[in-house]
């Protein structure tokens, strides 16, 4: 299974390079750092001004943020290889954003104070987890797999639950969640390691450093996506209710 076919970049893994990997794994965590906090400034600032923005997280305007935030991942995801790297540097950005703003009833739920720690506890796990996928010598490709199949249950779980409203079942898939993201933190590292060693020296040609940019993106986007639901989950047990 190539490293990050997943997300649309098909690489294999080449020998280890430790300096062209640590900076890459730099530019990773990077552009991650900046979606997050993008997205926290976003969720703030909206909260801050509900009462002006509330029409747009009611009803129609709440699924249309939706779906721009579904087609922007399977933009990035599926059509990566014919985007430029300021396109999917952009898109990217945008995303964050848009997760900020449907992120920002979270406000409204539960209180500042539970969001905060529950923060703090979904950054120390996801810090010890990503750390582990990424000096552990045991391969995770089975694993990933599996959460990955894990993945598409929990969804359809979500989908059918929606219309059930079942408590046991939204309790279930939250904990199951918890699991699974944890697990793909992992798998995601380990995966961005190996395709770090598969891309080659940015500085041989633009064309190689306009990939290197897309792949860190992209890299940037799995490990978003996974601590995003990770602190859903963990704010849904672990939040406290207004």
């Amino acid at each position: 299974m190539n490293p990050m076919n997943r997300f649309g970049i098909s690489q294999q893994a080449g020998v280890s390079n430790p300096t062209l990997e640590r900076a890459f794994i730099t530019k990773v965590y990077g552009w991650m750092a900046l979606a997050l906090a993008i997205t926290g400034v976003v969720a703030l600032a909206t909260a801050a001004n509900m009462e002006a923005v509330l029409p747009l997280l009611q009803g129609p305007g709440l699924l249309v943020m939706f779906g721009l935030q579904i087609g922007t991942v399977l933009v990035l995801s599926f059509a990566i290889n014919k985007l430029s790297a300021g396109v999917a540097t952009g898109l990217f950005i945008l995303y964050a954003a848009l997760t900020g703003f449907t992120l920002s009833t979270l406000f409204f739920v539960y209180t500042a104070s539970s969001i905060a720690s529950t923060f703090f506890i979904t950054s120390a796990t996801f810090a010890v987890v990503s750390a582990y996928g990424y000096v552990t010598k045991t391969d995770l490709t089975k694993l990933g797999n599996l959460l990955l199949m894990g993945l598409v249950g929990i969804i359809i779980a979500s989908l059918v639950n929606f219309f059930l409203q079942s408590e046991a079942v939204m309790w279930a898939v939250t904990y199951i969640g918890v699991v699974i993201f944890v697990g793909l933190i992992a798998y995601d590292t380990q995966r961005i390691k190996r395709m770090a060693n598969g891309l080659g020296d940015p500085s041989t040609g633009a064309q190689d450093g306009d990939v290197h940019r897309k792949a860190a993106v992209i890299g940037a986007l799995a490990l978003y996506l996974d601590f995003i639901n990770l602190f859903l989950n963990l704010l849904r047990l672990l939040g406290r209710r207004r």
